[in-house]
C-alpha cells in the first residue's frame, strides 16, 4: 500500500486508512468502481453545503500512468536528427531576415518549446488529404509558424530561395510571416495569427463538420481537427467561448494541444499559479477530455522512488514562476531551491548530478509521452480532447530557456549558435556559423527517406490547402421573381426570407443552402423555417416544445438545417466561416447566409470578418435591422451607422445596401455567380431593413446598374432653369424620392432621382480607374462609374444614406459637380423614424434644404429660397 506522511496532514493514521481502503478497492474491484464510491463521497460531501474544492483538478502529474502508454512504433533517434535540422533551419531563416532588415521580425522561441508536439503529429498522426482519406484539419499556432517552413523545406515544398525570403514577400517567393492562406493560397489553410481565433475557428469547424455529416453531405469518418495553441493565448476570450458548445455537442473530432511552455510575450502566464491546473479546471468543467502531459520520461524513476508522496506534494505547491526560474537557472539552482525545500526531496536526487536534475525533462518534449497522448486523444470518443503538454519557451536556446525576454529573441550569438548546434548534434562547422547556412541532408539520406516515408503512410503534404474545387450550377434569376413581388408594404428582410425558401427549394443547390442566426429568428421573421427546415441538433429534440402542435414550432432535429448559435456572434461568425470554406475544406461548396443585427455583426467581430477575407470564405452575411434610424426602438447600441464603413475595409468584401427587394434579388443572385459557378474569393455583406414600404416594380435594365453601385431610378425630364441630383441608399431611397417632390412642388426645380445600392463599390471602381489613369499617362482617361452616370446630368449633387456621412463621402473625389453628404453621424437613440430621421437631419426636408443651399451658392436661385425652407418645413437653425 501507499506510505504518505506530507507536511500538512493533521492526521496521518487516519489518511493512510482511506488510502489503504481505496487502494485495496482498486486491486479487488477495479477502477471503476473506485470512480463509484469517489463520486458518492462527493455527492455525500456536497449534500453538506460545503462542496469539496478543486475537485475537477487533478494532481500536477501526467495523466496517462507510465504503465499505461501507447509505445511510439518509429525510430526516435531518427526523428530526433530531423527534429533537431528543422529546428536549426527555422532558427536560420529567422536570424537571416534580420540581418537583411532588424525590422522584419519573427519568432524563434515558440516553435523551439512546440517542436516535438508537431513533430510526432507529422510522423504518426496529422492525416493529409487522399483518394482514401479527405485528411485532417490541422489550425497551427501562428508564431510557430518558421519550423513549418522548415519541415516543408526538407520535403521540397519549398526551396532555399522562400527560406532566404522569410517575411519579404514583394517581390515574390517569399513566405508569410504567419499562416495566411490569402498570401499562400496553396499551403496555408486557417489563419490564427490574431490569437484566439484559432480555438474559436477550431471548435466550430469541428462542430459544422458533424452538421454536415447529419445532413449527408460528408461521410462519417475519422477525421480530426487539430488546434495548436498557446497556454497565453487563453487568455482571449474567444479562445474560451467555444469551449461549452464543444462539449455539449460531444466534438470527439476535435483535440487542442496546448503549448503550456508558461511563457507569455512579456513574462510567466500564471507566474503565481498553475496555468496547466487552471486550464484543467476550465476544459473538464466543459466536459472536455483532459490529458496532462507534463513530466518527460527522466521524471518516471522519481516517481517510482517517491514512496511517500513528498515529491508530489511540492510539485503540486510550486507555482510556474518558480518553474520557470528552474528551467532557467540550471541544475545547482534547482537543487537548492526545489529539491532543498525538504530533506526526503534531496534524497531523491542525491545521485543525480547538477545537469541530471537540468536534464530532468518536461512532458511536451519527450516524444514517448505526446506519443502516448495523442494516440489516446485519437481512441477518445464522446468527448473534445485537450491535451496540456508542458514545454519550455526557447527550448534548446542558449540562455534564453525559460526567460522573460525569450518571446522577442531574433538571433543569438557565434557562441551560441555552436552550442545549439552542440546540443543538437547538427552537421555544421565553426568556420560555417557566421554564414547562418541552411542544412538540407541528401535526398537519398537515411533522415529524408524516412521523412518521405511516414508522410506518404499519413497521406499528401501538410498544410495543404485545395483551391480547384467543384462549381455550383446558379439558379435562373426567375427564382427569385415571384417572391419579390408584394402589393402590400413589405420589409427587405421579410422579402429575403421569401427568397431564402426559394433557394432551400431549388434542386440544384437547395441541400447547400445554410441558414445561421445567433438567436434572433423571431426578430428577422425567419420562425416560419423552424418547422420547415428544423434547427440543427447533434441529439435531436429530447423534449416536446412548449409550442408543439403549432405551425412555428421550435422544432430541432439532427438533420435540421438552421445553425441556431445561441446569443453568440463571434460563435455564429465562426460556423459561417467554417461553412463558407467547406469548398476547400471538404470540396462541398456551401451556400451560408449568416442573419444578424447589422450592429452587432462586422463591430463585434471585425476580427473574425477579415479573417474570413484571408481565409477567402465564399458566402453572404446578411446585416437585418439596419440603418441607424430604421431600426427606431431599439436605441444607442442596437442602431447601426457605420457596418459599411468596417466592412469596406477587408479588400475581398463586397458590400451592398439595397432599398428595395428587386434590387436585393439581383445582388444575390449575382453573388451566387461570382461565388459558386465563377469561384471567384469574394464574399458578400448585405443590409436589410425592417422597415415596411411598397417595393419598386421589377426593371430588368438596372441590373447592371445595381451590381455596380448607383442607377437612375425616377428621372425628371420636366422643363426647369435648375436641376439637382438626389443620391439615395437602402431606406433614405425613399425619402430622397419625397424631397424631389417637395423640389418639384415648391420651387419648381428638376430633380433626378438615383438608387445607391454600394457607395462602397463604386469607390473601389474609382479608385481602379484613378489608377489606371495614373500609370498609363498617354491614353485616354477612364472615367468612374459614378461620373459615367452623372456626366449629362446637370447640377449639384445630395447623398443620403441611413449611415454616417462618411460612406457617401467615400465617392466625393469621383463626382465633378458640388456635393453634400447628409448621415447620421453620433450615437444613435430610440423614438419613431420620423423624428430620429428628423433629428439627424436625413430626412425629406433637410435633403431638400441641402439642394437649396447648393443651388444658391452656385447661383442659380437666390438664397432667399433656403430661408423658406427652413421656415416652411418647421426647421430650428437653433437645435443642438
Amino acid at each position: 500500500m501507499t506510505k504518505r506522511h506530507l507536511p500538512n496532514d493533521q492526521d496521518p493514521t487516519e489518511t493512510q486508512e482511506w488510502l489503504d481502503a481505496l487502494d485495496s478497492v482498486i486491486q479487488q474491484e477495479g477502477v471503476d468502481r473506485a470512480h463509484y464510491l469517489l463520486n458518492q463521497l462527493v455527492g455525500s460531501f456536497t449534500l453538506s453545503n460545503t462542496p469539496p474544492e478543486n475537485i475537477i483538478s487533478t494532481a500536477y502529474r501526467n495523466t496517462i500512468p507510465a504503465i499505461k502508454e501507447d509505445r511510439l512504433p518509429g525510430d526516435v533517434f531518427i526523428e530526433r536528427r530531423i527534429r533537431s535540422i528543422i529546428r536549426w533551419n527555422a532558427l536560420v531563416m529567422v536570424m537571416r531576415a534580420n540581418q537583411i532588415d532588424a525590422s522584419i521580425g519573427g519568432h524563434i522561441s515558440t516553435f523551439s518549446s512546440i517542436a516535438t508536439l508537431y513533430d510526432v503529429g507529422f510522423n504518426y498522426f496529422f492525416r493529409g488529404p487522399s483518394e482514401k482519406h479527405r485528411g485532417d484539419l490541422i489550425y497551427f499556432q501562428a508564431h510557430s509558424s518558421p519550423g513549418i517552413y522548415a519541415r516543408a523545406f526538407l520535403e521540397e515544398r519549398l526551396d532555399e530561395e522562400h527560406l532566404k525570403q522569410f517575411r519579404q514577400e514583394i517581390d515574390g517567393h517569399g513566405l508569410c510571416s504567419y499562416p495566411h492562406p490569402w498570401l499562400m493560397p496553396n499551403f496555408w489553410q486557417f489563419p490564427t495569427a490574431s490569437m484566439g481565433l484559432g480555438p474559436l475557428q477550431a471548435i466550430y469547424q469541428a462542430h459544422v463538420m458533424k452538421y454536415l455529416t447529419y445532413q449527408k453531405l460528408l461521410p462519417e469518418t475519422d477525421r480530426k481537427v487539430w488546434a495548436f495553441i498557446g497556454d497565453g493565448e487563453m487568455d482571449e476570450p474567444e479562445s474560451l467561448a467555444g469551449l461549452s458548445l464543444a462539449g455539449l455537442e460531444k466534438l470527439d473530432n476535435l483535440i487542442f494541444v496546448v503549448n503550456c511552455n508558461l511563457q507569455r510575450l512579456d513574462g510567466p502566464v500564471r507566474g503565481n499559479g498553475k496555468i496547466i491546473q487552471e486550464l484543467e479546471r476550465v476544459f473538464r468543467g466543459a466536459n472536455w477530455n483532459v490529458i496532462k502531459v507534463v513530466w518527460g520520461q527522466k521524471w518516471d524513476a522519481l516517481f517510482a522512488k517517491d514512496k511517500t508522496g513528498i515529491l508530489q506534494y511540492y510539485l503540486d505547491k510550486t507555482v510556474d514562476g518558480e518553474y520557470q526560474n528552474y528551467k532557467n537557472k540550471g541544475g545547482a539552482y534547482t537543487r537548492k531551491h526545489f529539491f532543498g525545500k525538504h530533506p526526503d526531496l534531496l534524497k531523491l536526487v542525491e545521485d543525480l548530478s547538477d545537469e541530471d536534475i537540468y536534464q530532468l525533462n518536461r512532458g511536451g518534449h519527450d516524444p514517448y509521452k505526446v506519443y502516448a497522448a495523442y494516440a489516446q486523444a485519437v481512441k477518445h470518443t464522446g468527448q473534445p480532447t485537450v491535451i496540456l503538454a508542458k514545454t519550455v519557451k526557447g527550448y534548446g536556446i542558449d540562455k534564453a530557456e525559460a526567460d522573460n525576454t525569450t518571446h522577442a529573441v531574433k538571433k543569438i550569438s557565434v557562441d551560441g549558435l555552436k552550442k545549439f548546434r552542440d546540443r543538437f548534434n547538427l552537421p555544421i562547422k565553426d568556420n560555417e556559423l557566421e554564414e547562418l547556412p541552411f542544412y538540407q541532408p541528401p535526398q537519398n539520406s537515411p533522415e529524408i527517406t524516412y521523412l518521405k516515408k511516414r508522410r506518404e503512410n499519413l497521406g499528401c503534404h501538410i498544410p495543404t490547402r485545395l483551391t480547384n474545387c467543384a462549381t455550383l450550377k446558379t439558379p435562373l434569376f426567375n427564382t427569385f421573381e415571384k417572391h419579390i413581388k408584394s402589393d402590400r408594404p413589405a420589409s427587405t428582410t421579410m422579402m429575403f426570407i421569401r427568397m431564402l425558401n426559394a433557394l432551400v427549394k431549388n434542386p440544384d443547390i437547395g441541400d447547400r443552402i445554410v441558414p445561421i442566426v445567433p438567436d434572433e429568428a423571431r426578430t428577422f421573421g425567419m420562425e416560419g423555417l423552424f418547422k420547415q427546415l428544423g434547427i440543427y441538433s447533434s441529439v435531436g429534440q429530447l423534449y416536446e416544445p412548449t409550442d408543439a402542435g403549432q405551425i412555428m414550432v421550435y422544432k430541432e432535429d439532427t438533420t435540421g438545417k438552421i445553425l441556431e448559435e445561441g446569443i453568440n456572434e463571434s460563435g455564429a461568425m465562426a460556423a459561417w466561416i467554417a461553412t463558407a470554406t467547406a469548398y476547400s475544406n471538404h470540396n462541398l461548396p456551401m451556400i451560408p447566409f449568416y442573419i444578424f443585427y447589422s450592429m452587432f455583426g462586422p463591430q463585434r467581430t471585425l476580427d473574425l470578418c477579415w479573417a474570413a477575407g484571408d481565409i477567402q470564405a465564399r458566402g453572404f452575411l446578411i446585416g437585418a435591422t439596419s440603418g441607424r434610424t430604421t431600426l427606431n426602438g431599439e436605441g444607442l447600441q442596437h442602431q447601426d451607422g457605420h457596418s459599411h464603413l468596417l466592412t469596406a475595409n477587408i479588400p475581398n468584401c463586397i458590400s451592398y445596401n439595397p432599398a428595395y427587394a428587386y434590387e436585393l434579388a439581383v445582388i444575390i443572385h449575382s453573388g451566387l455567380k461570382r461565388m459558386y459557378q465563377d469561384k471567384e474569393n469574394v464574399f458578400y455583406y448585405i443590409t436589410l431593413l425592417n422597415e415596411n414600404y411598397l417595393q419598386s416594380e421589377i426593371d430588368n435594365q438596372h441590373q447592371e446598374g445595381i451590381i455596380r453601385g448607383m442607377y437612375l431610378l425616377k428621372e425628371d425630364t420636366r422643363p426647369s432653369s435648375c436641376h439637382v441630383q438626389l443620391l439615395g441608399s437602402g431606406a433614405m431611397l425613399l425619402e430622397a424620392l419625397e424631397a424631389a417632390k417637395l423640389l418639384r412642388e415648391h420651387y419648381n426645380i428638376s430633380t433626378n432621382v438615383w438608387s445607391v445600392t454600394s457607395f462602397t463599390e463604386l469607390r473601389r471602381d474609382g479608385l481602379d480607374k484613378k489608377r489606371w489613369n495614373l500609370l498609363h499617362p498617354n491614353d485616354k482617361p477612364k472615367l468612374s462609374y459614378v461620373e459615367q452616370c452623372l456626366q449629362d446630368h446637370e447640377g449639384p449633387v445630395i447623398a443620403t444614406s441611413d449611415y454616417v456621412k462618411l460612406y457617401a463621402d467615400q465617392i466625393r473625389e469621383f463626382i465633378k459637380k458640388p456635393y453634400t453628404t447628409l448621415g447620421t453621424d453620433g450615437f444613435g437613440r430610440s423614438d419613431t423614424r420620423k423624428k430620429l430621421r428628423h433629428y439627424f437631419e436625413v430626412d425629406r426636408y433637410f435633403i431638400t434644404l441641402a439642394a437649396l443651399e447648393s443651388l444658391a451658392n452656385l447661383g442659380s436661385i437666390d438664397s432667399k429660397f433656403v430661408g423658406d425652407a427652413i421656415s416652411r418645413f418647421n426647421i430650428d437653425p437653433s437645435k443642438a
